[in-house]
């Protein structure tokens, strides 16, 4: 339970938050001509008022999330709080049956206070528990540095963890003096489902039982659910091993995008759902002749784990971690759709894109796109697919062709950076760009994070066999040695190239820029 002293830093960062919110509110009410005195400026000085106004909004809304957030850590501090009171005034020899329904009942007074169901209530009572559990975590939300979702998500990510683990996890985003700290933004700064595929990621990686078993529990437990709707409408869902649910949401999309036309009057939303009913029912023939393009998947796998020495998982674009016999099973069957990825095990960094044909732009495409992951825009989730491969600043600005001007952005965003005053900043050959919002709020790039990849047992980074002729120690046993020293290593094969090698007028970024970004015929 949090001390006196706790409850107090609590009550004044919300008493503070409350001023501040009071007296943006106070200024938003006053005329024009007090408005702008009020805010240290002249009249008749030039100043748009009502720019100042719609700036005082967004600085309320900035003030009223961080109280949502302080007043979220308030509720879970005291909704953990008051189980612990009631565990406390349970007899120390009441039976466990008891012990239960003191729990339940203090589970059913929360729910009644808050008016919501036991089950919200229930869901409240130990998502609040682990959190206040968890120090850092609460203190960021009492604080305002970010939401309850994003808290939920820690307890949610941390489930399962045993207590050494979930405070790993937790060091791992929250602490910046940890071993290996996050980069990029803050957890506050990501819009909660990025950040929750950031923890998601990370936890699949540390999680003491092997991806493998947990997701051969995961197959065993796959199945398809039928859920009415209104408007004589329902719901069908499939749970199935992650590579099998991307082919076919990948499929869909691409034999959509084939039918779409001057006279298709069907969005691509639309599409898909008809494209799915009509391959399950057999009548896949009813709408003609459907050109199937290809929808291009990349595989990230660490070179160890293809070659079978380690089971370290692989990442399939658009999902996330897979284990390493699923990535081993795509490349090894050379499935069309599907592109591997080997990296660096010394430091998790990306070697070279496996490619069926020569055409370097495709290869030039395939590492802007393992670069961004995503849409770049801040908070966008759009995956690969729909995305353009975009100048960050327009040729006829000024703006050169090199993959530091080169970003991924999808349809939405492409055209809202064209029509707006968003910014980015320049990429670089391994970092997305940054965004500043046209009233000058910074938005930091969401960094790749590769880790050291997993050595076998019996090649440790301490004694390996050096397979650097340049080596003086070439054919012995190098010791003392760690994964960073490793030589610089890069595939033998004249038809893979780096986008800094290419001049800025070579006419292969004009063919990159004018071919469709993420489909191959």
């Amino acid at each position: 339970m949090a001390s006196s002293s706790g409850v107090g830093a609590g009550v004044q960062g919300v008493q503070a938050s409350v001023a501040a919110l009071d007296a943006l509110t106070a200024l938003g009410a006053l005329d024009q001509e007090d408005a702008l005195l009020a805010s240290g400026a002249a009249v008749g000085s030039g100043v748009d008022v009502l720019r100042r106004r719609y700036e005082i909004r967004l600085e309320r809304l900035e003030l009223a999330a961080r109280l949502e957030a302080q007043l979220a850590a308030m509720k879970a501090r005291d909704a953990a709080e008051a189980v612990g009171f009631q565990q406390a005034m349970t007899p120390p020899d009441a039976s466990v049956q008891d012990r239960t329904y003191a729990e339940m009942s203090v589970v059913e007074e929360i729910a009644g206070v808050l008016t919501v169901s036991s089950a919200a209530a229930g869901a409240l009572v130990e998502q609040s528990r682990k959190i206040c559990s968890l120090p850092p975590v609460f203190q960021a939300l009492s604080a305002g540095a970010m939401s309850w979702q994003h808290a939920r998500i820690v307890a949610d990510e941390t489930e399962g963890l045993d207590p050494a683990g979930a405070a790993a996890l937790v060091a791992h985003f929250f602490d910046p003096d940890a071993p290996h700290p996050a980069r990029g933004a803050a957890p506050g700064e990501l819009v909660p489902s990025r950040f929750r595929a950031k923890v998601r990621a990370w936890r699949e990686r540390h999680h003491p039982e092997t991806l493998q078993k947990r997701h051969a529990k995961g197959v065993a437990d796959r199945r398809m659910e039928y859920t009415p709707d209104r408007d004589g409408m329902a719901w069908v869902s499939l749970y199935l091993p992650g590579d099998t649910a991307c082919a076919i949401w990948n499929r869909t999309t691409a034999t959509a995008r084939g039918l779409q036309g001057p006279n298709e009057p069907r969005t691509i939303t639309q599409l898909r759902p008809d494209i799915a009913a009509s391959l399950l029912l057999g009548s896949a023939s009813e709408p003609g002749k459907v050109p199937t393009p290809r929808a291009d998947v990349l595989v990230t796998v660490p070179v160890f784990s293809l070659l079978g020495l380690t089971d370290e998982p692989a990442t399939l674009d658009g999902l996330g971690p897979i284990p390493a016999s699923m990535a081993r099973k795509l490349v090894a069957d050379g499935a069309d759709s599907f592109y591997r990825v080997l990296v660096d095990p010394r430091d998790g960094a990306p070697l070279e894109i496996g490619r069926k044909n020569y055409r370097l732009t495709e290869t030039i495409k395939r590492w802007i796109r393992m670069r961004d992951g995503k849409c770049t825009f801040p908070g966008c989730t759009n995956g690969t697919p729909d995305n353009d491969t975009d100048h960050l600043q327009a040729w006829e600005h000024g703006g050169t062709t090199g993959a530091s001007n080169l970003a991924q952005l999808c349809p939405k965003h492409h055209r809202l950076k064209h029509h707006t005053q968003w910014t980015p900043e320049p990429a670089t050959e391994d970092r997305s760009p940054g965004w500043t919002s046209p009233t000058g709020r910074h938005y930091k790039p969401e960094h790749p994070h590769p880790e050291p990849t997993h050595w076998p047992q019996w090649l440790t980074p301490t004694e390996y066999q050096c397979l650097d002729a340049r080596c003086a120690n070439a054919n012995a046993r190098c010791v003392d040695a760690s994964p960073e020293d490793l030589p610089p290593w890069e595939p033998d094969d004249d038809s893979l190239i780096d986008p800094d090698d290419l001049a800025p007028d070579d006419p292969l970024w004009a063919e990159l820029l004018a071919s469709p970004f993420a489909l191959s015929t």
